[in-house]
């Protein structure tokens, strides 16, 4: 029987997570009728119960949120941090028939070897190592059942979390990031997609050394059934204490593996998670898990240029451009000089000519502190809604930053920025990111 997205599926769901659900949005609603203070942090803690348990999108959904900043309030945030990132593997039993849909009874003869026990298990899959016919190691990455009925199930839901998130707060208007969310997760379940982007990305990564990115075996894959080559690696926490020269190395492996996509071909890996790369002994690194990809139009990335020459030069018109470039709508000065005050944070590393770590100015306690402000004063304003693209921009901005500063790299990254965007067009990014597309077959959307 089909899984894409059956009734049948979607009930079960629904009574999974519809409970957990409406549970905690019915005493948001309850104190908004009877005037009680809603506790976030209890309400909080109880969302991270009724969703932590469960595998599939809501999961990979909160992880992101927890990314994002100003979508929702402190506490949530907080909590969602804590959703586990590898939930339990599924058994054998599954395994065997998951394969034998995928491939047929005989599948086993496909591969040298194929290993039992899956090495991860994250929300929508499990992956597992084999060995192919011609001797290649391989990970095999398996999808749960039902995930497609499960994201749909799981989409409806998160709207209702929003829009009574939305009544309380109307600093952040997040239908559009609902809408994006919505689309990458769909793609996400489609591991033929999935295979081609790792396709694009062999392509858009070639010139680059730093960077090892694995080939997906078709002939052995499916849409639900993902086979590539193996890459060995170790965790990137575990070079923490490494010599400062291999960790300015690996953060300027990670700078390129994921601005040389977005600056020169307009795509970005919009999940920068600690489980999606892993290092080499070179400084080099492995870029893992090709689901999550965001490909924007070339006059957006425009634009992300636009906005720091306006920051560098203090250009207001440039600033407004740019903004509106990206959908930004009714803006005035005083919306300008809010939305400026995030930009000139997430920039702040760029503009200065000088050797530096990625957050000069008290690390995460002073983002958190722009993030409230910003916040508050969006709400005085009748606030905003963010174009959808900057859910995993944000997400991508912030990852990173996250995995610079465990490395306490000291790089100077304005001078490697001015040498990645130096000579850029949108007409050449335009018929490059075409000309790649085309080579993988890959169609833009959203």
């Amino acid at each position: 029987m089909s899984e894409d997205n059956s009734f049948g599926g979607r009930v079960r769901r629904y009574a999974r997570v519809g409970g957990a659900v409406s549970g905690v949005a019915a005493k948001a609603v309850g104190g908004r009728v009877f005037g009680i203070k809603l506790d976030k942090a209890e309400h909080a803690r109880e969302i991270h119960k009724a969703l932590g348990g469960l595998k599939g999108p809501l999961m990979k959904v909160a992880q992101i949120l927890s990314t994002v900043p100003d979508v929702l309030p402190e506490e949530y945030t907080q909590e969602l941090i804590k959703l586990q990132t590898n939930a339990p593997p599924m058994g054998w039993a599954f395994v065997k028939r998951r394969m034998t849909s995928e491939l047929g009874a005989g599948w086993q003869k496909r591969f040298d070897t194929f290993e039992r026990d899956a090495c991860k298990a994250a929300s929508l899959g499990q992956v597992h190592r084999a060995r192919s016919l011609d001797g290649r190691d391989l990970a095999c990455k398996i999808q749960y059942p039902d995930m497609s009925s499960a994201v749909e199930a799981d989409l409806r839901q998160l709207k209702i979390v929003f829009s009574i998130y939305r009544r309380y707060d109307k600093s952040i208007d997040p239908s559009e990031i609902h809408m994006e969310l919505s689309e990458r997760l769909r793609e996400e379940l489609d591991y033929e997609r999935e295979a081609r982007n790792m396709l694009l990305y062999r392509h858009m990564l070639a010139g680059e050394d730093c960077v090892h990115v694995p080939e997906p075996l078709t002939d052995i894959s499916t849409k639900r059934l993902l086979s590539m080559t193996w890459l060995d690696g170790q965790p990137l926490l575990d070079s923490r204490e490494a010599p400062l020269e291999m960790r300015n190395k690996l953060a300027l492996s990670m700078f390129r593996a994921w601005y040389v996509p977005f600056y020169k071909y307009g795509v970005i890996h919009g999940d920068p998670h600690l489980g999606n790369y892993s290092t080499r002994d070179d400084g080099s690194i492995n870029l893992l898990d090709y689901g999550c990809i965001r490909i924007f139009p070339p006059e957006f990335v425009g634009a992300v240029i636009d906005l720091y020459f306006a920051l560098l030069n203090d250009d207001h018109d440039l600033a407004v451009h740019a903004y509106e470039t990206w959908g930004f709508k009714n803006l005035d000065k005083k919306v300008i000089g809010i939305l400026n005050q995030w930009a000139a944070f997430l920039y702040a590393p760029l503009l200065e000519d000088k050797v530096q770590t990625i957050q000069e100015k008290s690390g995460v306690q002073y983002g958190a502190g722009v993030a409230a402000k910003v916040h508050a004063e969006l709400k005085e304003v009748g606030g905003v809604t963010p174009p959808r693209e900057f859910v995993l921009m944000d997400r991508a901005a912030i990852g990173l930053g996250s995995v610079f500063t465990h490395l306490a790299a000291e790089i100077n990254w304005h001078k490697t920025f001015h040498e990645l965007i130096e000579g850029f067009d949108v007409g050449k990014l335009k018929d490059r990111q075409a000309a790649a597309l085309k080579d993988v077959d890959i169609e833009t959307s959203g």
